[in-house]
């Protein structure tokens, strides 16, 4: 297991903070959840708490934009992209201002919290705003890369922040030039995996292999900017596709790779694991993503379905 994603973004922002003095950070009382307390500590006069009130955080960091700071707003994913959704409209990506909207206990990792906690919408709510990217890492890796990169951009971007630690992935060189990480080469079945599913994805593979079904498994953290010709490259050679998202199957991950095959007149045997149309409840993170079919063992059983004249 690597460091827990909330860890690994809490430590990198402190990081930063040296080498980009524009850098700033609001948190909205949630700070040594989010992990921001490390840069609090460090940076004690460029650290903002504005209290539980994630729209004026966002408003706050709007206004500090337009002069000339960096700042990264921290708050549970679920009130960032609910509560905070009309400023982070309105003020941010109508300015196409570069605030970076760090959205923590994303999925279900606010699993003994519940429904009111669990963010299971706010891919699509972040990725339908105009000028907005969405990044949603698979490791602690991978939200380093996504805090750096985003650092680099002039608009806004939305990064979805575990909880938990998870097994860290390959391909850490290609994940800002690629934007779509190859983990392995495979010629049955393409399965596309967006934030911490990939290490379902990874395990299902070494199962898959045992029993002579090869998948190319991608490691797919970028929704938006998407970058579909990987995954088109490698549907043309294997005929089959399965997704896996931690968020609801409308609007999410899933769409966004449909959206873009559907454009390039692309077809194959299609299946796409994610939450259904359903409010989740309350439990161990690892067994309530089990209970919504997210885990290695139900994308054995996906993936044999798919290709079942193998």
């Amino acid at each position: 297991m690597s460091l827990a994603m909330r860890d690994a973004f809490g430590k990198k922002l402190a990081e930063l903070g040296a080498v980009h003095p524009e850098l700033v950070v609001l948190d909205a009382d949630v700070s040594s959840s989010t992990k921001s307390n490390i840069f609090a500590e460090k940076y004690p006069d460029r650290f903002f708490n504005c209290g539980v009130a994630e729209a004026n955080m966002a408003g706050v960091a709007a206004g500090l934009a337009t002069c000339g700071l960096r700042p990264v707003i921290n708050a549970f994913s679920i009130f960032l992209s609910l509560k905070a959704t009309d400023q982070i409209r309105n003020d941010i990506c109508y300015n196409n201002l570069p605030v970076i909207i760090a959205g923590s206990y994303g999925g279900l990792s606010d699993s003994y919290d519940g429904a009111s906690h669990q963010s299971i919408t706010d891919i699509a709510i972040m990725r339908a705003l105009p000028n907005m990217q969405v990044i949603v890492p698979a490791d602690s890796n991978q939200a380093e890369l996504a805090l750096e990169y985003a650092l680099q951009q002039n608009g806004p971007v939305f990064i979805r922040i575990n909880r938990n630690a998870l097994p860290e992935l390959p391909g850490k060189k290609d994940f800002t030039e690629k934007k779509v990480i190859k983990c392995t080469t495979g010629t049955d079945i393409t399965i596309a995996a967006n934030g911490i599913t990939a290490s379902f994805a990874m395990e299902a593979f070494e199962t898959l292999k045992k029993q002579g079904i090869h998948a190319e498994v991608f490691s797919v953290p970028f929704v938006k900017p998407f970058d579909i010709k990987p995954i088109a490259a490698s549907i043309k050679k294997t005929g089959k596709l399965l997704c896996i998202e931690e968020h609801v199957l409308k609007g999410g991950f899933t769409g966004a790779v449909c959206e873009e095959l559907m454009k390039k007149k692309i077809t194959c045997e299609f299946d796409a694991i994610g939450i259904e149309d359903t409010f989740t409840e309350t439990g161990d993170y690892f067994k309530l993503l089990a209970a919504y079919g997210l885990s290695a063992g139900n994308v054995v059983k996906r993936v044999k379905k798919l290709c079942k004249n193998h």
